[in-house]
């Protein structure tokens, strides 16, 4: 007898947090109970047959509503419930999540003599990630990349851009970024906003934020996975370094777009190798 269910978010996880309301036909609240830590009800109480209205909620989630019949047995399978995130939006669950860089790329393209992209990236990085139960739009990030990592495939250009004409890495080694805000953008589009540091100058930038879903991972843990762009301007950090050439063209493109392809692990470390 009883009632048994299990709360699961649209990518099959968990929502250990969510309570589970049962009322009758005349509106009478006849059973309340809480998931456990693996999303699911189970609760003892007998109820009389009849008909019954289930109706699950969790912090940040919209209500789901359904109904139920209990048999002459006095039980009652809701089954699985998926809830959504309040107003469509999508994140994964709460809580700290690390960047994992062996599965991420922080990558840069630039234009070159105008006519073709030069891309490099940044090897040597790590994050963090919270994501606020009560309040999604309270989340924060944060990114550490050691400037001296940039690798654009070519020893002598690398060397240059490691130098003081661009990331003077001797006296800014870390580019970070921490962010100061969250806002939706669409049901799994979020515009980060936060502060970039770089070459010693501090800016607002915003990303463009795509949730790509939640899964499980081969060693055990769970994986949340993004992509994030921005665009950059050389000289709002300082670094106005260029060469022009004869037919007037400048040898680098002074805008830089940053692709940021991200998988966290949830937790606040990373599993050991």
């Amino acid at each position: 007898m009883g009632l048994t269910a299990k709360i699961r978010t649209r990518d099959g996880w968990a929502v250990s947090h969510a309570v589970v309301t049962v009322t009758d036909m005349t509106g009478t609240q006849v059973l309340r109970a809480e998931a456990d830590a693996e999303g699911a009800v189970r609760d003892t109480t007998e109820l009389a047959p009849g008909a019954y209205t289930v109706i699950v909620t969790a912090v940040g989630y919209a209500p789901a509503a359904s109904s139920a019949i209990v048999t002459a047995s006095g039980r009652a399978e809701v089954g699985t419930v998926t809830l959504a995130r309040q107003g469509g939006t999508e994140l994964p669950p709460p809580g700290p999540w690390t960047v994992d860089p062996a599965h991420s790329s922080v990558a840069a393209v630039a234009q070159h003599l105008g006519i073709s992209s030069v891309r490099g990236r940044f090897t040597e990085f790590g994050g963090t990630i919270e994501i606020a139960p009560d309040d999604v739009t309270k989340s924060r990030v944060e990114a550490v990349i050691r400037a001296a990592s940039i690798d654009t495939g070519n020893g002598m250009r690398d060397t240059h851009l490691r130098s003081a004409d661009f990331l003077d890495v001797e006296n800014h080694p870390e580019i970070t970024y921490r962010s100061t805000g969250l806002t939706q953008a669409g049901p799994d589009r979020w515009t980060v906003h936060g502060e970039l540091s770089l070459h010693g100058v501090v800016r607002p930038v915003d990303l463009d934020l795509a949730y790509l879903g939640t899964g499980a991972d081969p060693w055990g843990g769970t994986r949340a996975a993004f992509r994030a762009t921005t665009e950059l301007h050389r000289e709002d950090f300082a670094m106005n370094y260029n060469q022009v050439l004869q037919a007037g063209i400048a040898a680098i493109g002074t805008t830089l777009k940053v692709e940021l392809d991200i998988q966290a692990v949830q937790g606040d470390s990373l599993p050991q190798a």
